[in-house]
C-alpha cells in the first residue's frame, strides 16, 4: 500500500475570463489529487488527513472511495474544507488564492500508526506549510523515514501561504535525509534555491525535475547524467493536478519496476527510468487534456 498524507479542499475553477467569471467547484488539493490518481490507476492506496463534516468534505471523501482509496486514515471534524480559487493563464496554467483559516486539514493529528502493508509516504503542498497540522505531518515522514518505507516529497510551493521563505527553505533542507524520492517543478526548484546535485548529497536518492512542456528529469545520487523524457503533446485545457498525477505514476510504475525502497530506485537502470518518466508524462497529459484535477485511469494509459 502506498499512503498519501496531506491536504485536500475544493479548488474553485473559473468558467470564463475576468474576476467575475462564474467558478465551478472541483475536488483537489496536491495529496488529495495524487491519492485519486493511484487509486484510478490501480495502486493499493490509503488516504491519510483531517477531512471537513461539512458538505464539500463529503464530497471529498466520496471522490476518494470512487476510486477505490482506503480512508481508514482520513480524521473527519467541523472545522470548513479549504478554498482554493483558480486563477488560469492563457496557456492553461493556473495560480491560486487560499481560503485556509481554521480549515479541517489544518487539524491534522499524527496517526499512532499506519497499516502494517504501508510500504510508501507521499506528502507535500501546503500540509507541510500550515501549522498546527505542518509539524504532524512532518512527524509521519521522519517517523516512516526511519522505519524504512519509501518516501516521496512533492513540496509544490504556493508563495502566498509561506510567510517566512528563508524558514522554509531551511525546513525543506531538514527533510531531505528522511526523502527517498524529491520531486520538484523548475518553479519549486528556482524558489527553493539550491542545485539537484545539492539535494542529492542531503539524502534523496532520486529527485525528479519537471519543466512543463519541456518534459522531465531524473538524476539519481551517484547515477551520472540522468534520464530525460519529452512531454506528450495535448491540447491543454489547464494544468490544474498534473504535478500530483506525476507524483502518482512515479510511485505507481516504480511499484511495477519493484523499486519502491531507496535502494533500488538509486539503482535503477536508465531504461527503467525512461519507461517510468514517459508513463508519468503521459498520464500528466491526460489531466492537462481536462478541466480541474481529472487523473486518468489505467485503461487510458495502456500498458
Amino acid at each position: 500500500m502506498i499512503v498519501v498524507a496531506g491536504e485536500s479542499l475544493i479548488d474553485l475553477v473559473p468558467q470564463g475570463t475576468g474576476a467575475l467569471a462564474p467558478l465551478s467547484p472541483r475536488p483537489g488539493g496536491g495529496p488529495y489529487n495524487t491519492a485519486v490518481a493511484l487509486g484510478r490507476l490501480g495502486s493499493a492506496v490509503a488516504f491519510c488527513s483531517r477531512v471537513s463534516t461539512d458538505g464539500f468534505g463529503d464530497v471529498l471523501v466520496d471522490g476518494l472511495r470512487a476510486a477505490g482509496v482506503d480512508t481508514s486514515l482520513v480524521q473527519r471534524g467541523p472545522e470548513p474544507t479549504t478554498l482554493a480559487v483558480a486563477t488560469l493563464g492563457a496557456d492553461g496554467s493556473a495560480g491560486y488564492g487560499f481560503y485556509a483559516q481554521g480549515g479541517a486539514d489544518r487539524l491534522f493529528a499524527l496517526p499512532a500508526a499506519l497499516p502494517p502493508q504501508a510500504r510508501a509516504v507521499a506528502l507535500g503542498t501546503c500540509s507541510l506549510v500550515l501549522e498546527p497540522g505542518a509539524s504532524a505531518y512532518e512527524a509521519l515522514l521522519r517517523r516512516e523515514a526511519e522505519r524504512g518505507l519509501f518516501t516521496l516529497l512533492d513540496p509544490n510551493i504556493r508563495p502566498a501561504l509561506i510567510p517566512d521563505a528563508d524558514a522554509y527553505r531551511a525546513r525543506f533542507r531538514s527533510w531531505l535525509p528522511h526523502v527517498s524520492l524529491l520531486k520538484v517543478s523548475q518553479e519549486d526548484a528556482r524558489w527553493l534555491g539550491g542545485s539537484v546535485e545539492e539535494w542529492l548529497a542531503a539524502g534523496p536518492a532520486a529527485v525528479v525535475l519537471t519543466r512543463g512542456a519541456a518534459g522531465m528529469t531524473v538524476r539519481t545520487r551517484g547515477g551520472g547524467a540522468g534520464v530525460s523524457v519529452p512531454a506528450a503533446a495535448v491540447e491543454v485545457a489547464d494544468t490544474i493536478g498534473a504535478g500530483d498525477t506525476v507524483n502518482a505514476a512515479l510511485l505507481h510504475r516504480l511499484r511495477a519496476h519493484g523499486a519502491l525502497s531507496a535502494r533500488a530506485s538509486a539503482a535503477l537502470c536508465a531504461d527503467a527510468w525512461d519507461d517510468t518518466l514517459a508513463f508519468a508524462a503521459r498520464a500528466a497529459a491526460i489531466t492537462c487534456s481536462r478541466p480541474g484535477a481529472d487523473p486518468p485511469y489505467a485503461a487510458e494509459l495502456g500498458p
